[in-house]
């Protein structure tokens, strides 16, 4: 038999020697069809060597199978997201002055409306009390002329003075409480007081933040995705959003697609809403944004190591029935999407195929397993 091998091999390599004989051949063609011929002469050896071994005592390699299962199979892109609170204001009292009480701390949970600190009214409070009395004084100005005029004594010149002058006072009188009320500084939504910047005795203005009141009970992700996924995505699709931090996942829809790409990086913004009651996610809080862009139902997936390649394609080994016995077949395959070390395979396997996933680098097409 060895003597018969070694008739084939010079056979076959003397046949790959005439090809050399024709000069108008590219030598890129003449490359290819080296290696093809080295292919074909590679599995008749496989063939020949097996079967050498026929007459010789079976030898079994031991392996590992996975029986092959249908399911989804799903691919997913990842991008970082970015975290913001639902409601962030840094407030500001409307007037300005002297900070005369704090009356919360940082932490502290505070509805809208809420007095967060009051600054110095003393001057505004004086002259409001003068302006009370001037207006008494006015009112009974303009009563007395109101009844004298109606009488028909005195002149309207009279009466439409005294009437000016208690209106100007009621309108300065109006102002002055509305100043006053702009010196109390007040929480503009449901939040936690996260920062107070300024302390008793500063002096407060509108240009100055005096606090910073956060609402986390509802959170926004954004992310930027790629230009080249616009028509695979939509609002509404599901995405899952990874906290490594805190070791969460959450899982929500697409609430806005932006309008606009940006064109330093080609992308657009999208947008997703998460509850956060236990205020466990934080603003600027690193995430990982996973939207799903593939997916197939009833699926032959495989892991990618499994997926070898030779000259003609890719390629794996499953057991065949042989006899009582179990061989190698090498099966040659086509792939499809690859995700988290997961092959989907179109074509070349199918359901309860048992593929040989330990234990593979040890065979070859023919060779008698055991598992």
């Amino acid at each position: 038999m060895k003597k018969v091998l070694y008739i084939a091999l010079i056979s076959l390599l003397a046949s790959c020697t005439g090809i050399s004989e024709d000069k108008n051949i590219d030598k890129h063609d003449l490359l290819v069809q080296y290696k093809e011929q080295m292919f074909d002469l590679k599995q008749k050896i496989n063939s020949l060597e097996h079967e050498l071994q026929a007459g010789k005592k079976k030898e079994f390699v031991n392996v590992a199978v996975t029986k092959i299962e249908s399911g989804l199979f799903e691919h997913f892109i990842e991008v970082t997201g970015k975290v913001e609170a639902d409601q962030e204001v840094d407030v500001s009292p409307e007037g300005s002055g002297k900070i005369i009480e704090i009356v919360v701390s940082e932490g502290e949970r505070v509805s809208k409306g809420s007095v967060l600190a009051t600054l110095n009214t003393d001057i505004i409070d004086q002259t409001i009390e003068e302006l009370k009395i001037s207006l008494e004084l006015a009112e009974t100005t303009f009563e007395r002329q109101k009844n004298l005029w109606n009488q028909k004594i005195g002149s309207e010149l009279q009466y439409l003075q005294a009437k000016s002058s208690k209106d100007v006072l009621e309108r300065k009188l109006k102002s002055l409480i509305a100043q006053r009320e702009m010196t109390i500084i007040k929480s503009p939504v449901d939040g936690i007081v996260d920062i107070i910047y300024q302390k008793e005795g500063q002096i407060a203005s509108s240009q100055t933040p005096f606090a910073k009141v956060i609402n986390i009970d509802n959170v926004k992700v954004y992310a930027e995705v790629s230009e080249s996924f616009l028509t695979k995505l939509k609002k509404g699709d599901e995405v899952i959003i990874d906290f490594p931090a805190i070791g969460e996942s959450k899982v929500t829809d697409i609430s806005m697609m932006g309008n606009f790409i940006n064109p330093n990086n080609r992308t657009f913004r999208i947008k997703a809403t998460l509850k956060n009651s236990d205020n466990m996610i934080k603003p600027n809080m690193l995430s990982v944004v996973k939207i799903r862009d593939y997916f197939a139902e009833n699926a032959i997936v495989i892991p990618s190591l499994l997926v070898k390649k030779d000259f003609k394609g890719e390629y794996t080994f499953i057991a065949k029935k042989d006899g009582d016995d179990f061989i190698v077949d090498k099966i040659y395959l086509k792939s499809g999407v690859s995700d988290n070390n997961m092959t989907e395979i179109i074509e070349g396997l199918k359901v309860d195929d048992l593929i040989i996933n330990e234990g593979f680098n040890q065979v070859v097409s023919g060779s008698h397993i055991k598992f």
